[in-house]
């Protein structure tokens, strides 16, 4: 059972404008610089709720230093291994009005709390915000600005893949969250990308062109392609089961179909012709219609089944039309 350093909910207490959820797990290097951009924000009246996933002493002694303050609450948490579980642990000590989403590995800048929550509070359509992103490497050094984002209702631009949401980036109110059920426990990656969804499907969303969020790029994240792309691909499954967009059915089973063909392609990548068959066929029924499943499914099998000395050959020859093609766009 999850075990809580500080009681919630004290008689007489009032509660913050908004609370951090930070989900943690290890990575103790980038933690410390994460919660100090949560205590340089020139907003001051939030609670810090952080749900440690079974981390290991030094993460744990480190978190323990905070115990005491007194805008600070810890959940420790069994290792689960699934975001979700953390973040809805803490979304279930929330008292906020609005909840906002940190990473452990990830930055804000000092007036992000303060830009969102005042834009938010002006446009009351809108229950939920996202502010323009930077990538950064493992160092802080920027890597890529991220494109300028949409504001109002954007789910059918989510289900097209047209537009990138950083979980770091987003607020949201506290009753919208609860009203579409936190995040999907039984996702070990999308969670996120699952709850947009469902806030896109309830609320049109205010957007920050300022980059006010840093969100980190490194080799410790903890997800590989494969199980990304699954989750993806359960996550989708669901959302056409709920039938919470049918009027957007034709934009969602082509989305579908394009994920079972990456599906397929990692998995022949990964030399597992059973799984690449066991995928194109589960997703055939949904996916026949589509052009590029078929061309995924062509390439897929060849590489999954052909020996690897004749892919070899054909890699060969194809380098230098290839090249050609590559000059030519």
């Amino acid at each position: 059972m999850p075990s809580s350093s500080k009681q919630a909910g004290l008689p007489g207490s009032r509660a913050p404008t908004v609370s951090i959820i930070l989900a943690t797990f290890n990575r103790l290097h980038y933690l410390r610089s994460t919660i100090a951009s949560v205590f340089a924000q020139s907003l001051h009246d939030w609670e810090l709720i952080i749900a440690d996933d079974g981390s290991g002493e030094e993460a744990r002694a480190y978190l323990q230093t905070l115990v005491d303050l007194p805008r600070v609450r810890l959940i420790w948490l069994p290792h689960s291994g699934k975001p979700a579980v953390a973040r809805n642990a803490a979304l279930r000590a929330a008292q906020g009005e609005y909840i906002a989403f940190v990473d452990s590995d990830d930055l804000w800048l000092p007036q992000k709390l303060e830009i969102q929550i005042a834009s938010l509070r002006r446009r009351a359509a809108c229950g939920w915000s996202q502010t323009a992103f930077v990538l950064i490497d493992a160092c802080g050094s920027a890597i890529k600005a991220m494109p300028p984002l949409p504001d109002g209702w954007i789910l059918e631009k989510l289900m097209k893949a047209q537009t990138s949401i950083a979980l770091p980036s987003v607020i949201a109110t506290r009753a919208l969250v609860e009203h579409v059920g936190g995040f999907d426990e039984e996702l070990t990656t999308c969670e996120d990308y699952h709850l947009w969804w469902r806030l896109a499907a309830q609320s049109e969303i205010d957007c920050i062109e300022e980059p006010l969020t840093l969100v980190r790029r490194h080799d410790e994240h903890y997800s590989d392609d494969i199980t990304c792309l699954e989750d993806l691909r359960r996550m989708l499954e669901k959302v056409w089961r709920s039938r919470a967009a049918s009027n957007l059915d034709a934009v969602l089973q082509e989305r579908r179909a394009k994920v079972a063909a990456a599906l397929a392609r990692s998995h022949a990548l990964c030399r597992s012709p059973l799984r690449v068959l066991v995928t194109l066929l589960s997703s055939a029924p949904y996916s026949w219609r589509y052009g590029k499943w078929w061309s995924g499914a062509v390439k897929s099998t060849a590489q999954a089944f052909a020996p690897q000395r004749v892919l070899s050959v054909i890699r060969k020859y194809r380098s230098p039309s290839r090249a050609k093609s590559g000059a030519r766009a």
